[in-house]
């Protein structure tokens, strides 16, 4: 690949030589045709001189004057040969110096003829007599060497110009450009430097020169400048992202190790409150329990003493009887009520805390779980109705199901009732095609048109401040739509209240996400 300024050098060596060539050529043709005519216009002055003075001789049969004449003529380089022929055409006078000419020579030869007239004007006017008639006839070969060797010493001089002027141009502008490529180099590895370099440790070129490149070098040198600082400002600014990010991902994985912590309280949460409202409840019967068993204590003592002493009477039997018999119907019907109690809140409690796969019927799990929500449901005012059908056998995680319901309920108490407010709340079940749809809704104040886009995202919250974490619902919807496979969308209810949508599988698939609950 040709540099750049053997490029020019060959561009402008074409240019120079074709227009000198072409003005050769102009000036070959204008000379070429200069030399014909002076040839044409001698052939006819020798022929003229010829046609007037040979007449004489040749009517005289004067050999030697015709010789002389011929003879004089001969003195020019261009007359080669003259033959002087009579009447008859036959050789009268000759004088010839072709002989000594080669065959090259004889090609640039031209033969012209004329007649001879004893009066030279009868050639221009028609013949009258024999006396007008041509007394003989002159050929005269003329030589046009001189033409050719002027012809080829201008093509030689052409020639030798064009070698000059291309030679002394080459020499020109190899000077010339080496003037302009080199400050050019110069920049050239002063860039591969910079970049060698990455501007760093690039040396700037010397402001020396005062001509354009000494602009141009001073114009890269800024620039070199003004790249050290950028790259400095990018190095700084590299480093200052480096420690932010290490921060901003330290930031994250503390962010997300409390949001884990969150979540796991949040879960928890309404175990322990269940676990609170269930001990408030069992309180009662436990208590009955206790009353109960102390007033029969008493009367088997009573009885008993009175047996020792043999002063027991129909009538204290009688009263025993009837005190044991209140006695023990209070105590099994309240045994039975903590029994079941105890019962449901343990299947809950467990589902919630161990999150294991299992085949369940949701009828009856929707009631133990509505159960072992009754305090705090009763703390709150609030009657939850349950409509579910028959026969739904659910094959999913009952304790992810309990802790949706359950944050569902909990957020329902919190939000949607004011305090000593009656609330209801309501659950239907259907089961179609495979498909559990529930509809948890509420007859309280509903939600704010502007937070409906926001209920689902985590930490948000109303009450900021007053207990509220914010992780709830985004606990339900985080379970519904990855662990459960389902869907749950949010609305305000008609007339007021809110309802939540949701639709899961009654079998749940088996993802990752719920192997791994």
């Amino acid at each position: 690949m040709h540099s750049i300024r053997f490029r020019l050098i060959a561009l402008f060596v074409l240019l120079v030589t074709v227009t000198l060539a072409g003005f050769g050529v102009y000036g070959q043709l204008r000379l070429s045709a200069e030399l014909e005519q002076g040839f044409a216009q001698r052939q006819k002055a020798v022929m003229l001189r010829l046609t007037t003075s040979l007449p004489a001789g040749v009517w005289n049969y004067d050999a030697f004057q015709s010789k002389r004449i011929i003879q004089a003529e001969m003195g020019s380089d261009e007359v080669n040969a003259v033959t002087v022929l009579d009447a008859k055409l036959q050789p009268f006078v000759t004088s010839d110096a072709t002989g000594d000419l080669g065959p090259a020579d004889l090609a640039a030869h031209t033969t012209v003829q004329a007649k001879l007239y004893v009066d030279p004007t009868a050639e221009q006017r028609p013949q009258k007599s024999n006396a007008d008639a041509a007394i003989g006839r002159v050929d005269v070969v003329f030589s046009r060497r001189a033409i050719d060797a002027a012809l080829r010493a201008s093509v030689v001089n052409r020639v030798v110009e064009i070698v000059l002027l291309d030679c002394v141009l080459v020499i020109a502008l190899i000077v010339s450009l080496r003037m302009v490529f080199k400050p050019i180099a110069q920049l050239r590895d002063a860039l591969f430097d910079l970049a060698a370099h990455d501007g760093e440790d690039a040396e700037e070129l010397p402001e020396t020169s005062q001509n354009e490149f000494g602009a141009v070098i001073r114009g890269f040198n800024q620039t070199q400048r003004k790249l050290r600082q950028v790259i400095t400002r990018r190095t700084q600014a590299e480093e200052v992202a480096r420690e932010a990010a290490a921060k901003t991902e330290l930031a994250y994985r503390d962010l997300q190790a409390a949001q884990e912590s969150l979540v796991q309280a949040e879960k928890l949460a309404g175990l322990g409150g269940m676990v609170a409202g269930v001990a408030h409840e069992i309180n009662t019967p436990v208590g009955v329990l206790l009353t109960s068993a102390s007033v029969l204590n008493q009367a088997t003592m009573q009885t008993v003493r009175a047996m020792a002493e043999g002063a027991v009477r129909k009538s204290d039997i009688a009263a025993y009887l009837e005190t044991a018999g209140e006695s023990a119907r209070l105590i099994l019907s309240n045994a039975e009520r903590a029994a079941h109690l105890i019962q449901s809140f343990k299947q809950v409690a467990v589902d919630q805390t161990s999150e294991q796969r299992r085949t369940f019927d949701l009828k009856n799990y929707l009631e133990e779980l509505t159960t072992s929500l009754h305090p705090a449901l009763k703390k709150a005012h609030v009657h939850v109705e349950v409509s579910c059908a028959d026969g739904i056998e659910m094959d999913s995680y009952p304790g992810l199901l309990a802790q949706v319901l359950t944050n569902l309920t909990m957020n329902a108490i919190t939000h949607a009732f004011a305090p000593e407010q009656q609330g209801h709340i309501v659950l239907k079940v259907l089961c179609v095609d495979g498909v559990v749809s529930m509809l948890f809704s509420d007859d309280g104040r509903g939600i704010a048109a502007e937070h409906l886009g926001r209920i689902f995202d985590p930490f948000f919250t109303t009450r900021r401040g007053q207990g509220g974490t914010g992780l709830g619902l985004h606990i339900v919807f985080n379970i519904v739509t990855k662990q459960l496979g389902g869907t749950i969308v949010v609305r305000n209810g008609e007339p007021r209240g809110a309802c939540f949508d949701m639709a899961v599988p009654r079998v749940t698939p088996h993802t990752k996400k719920s192997e791994a609950v």
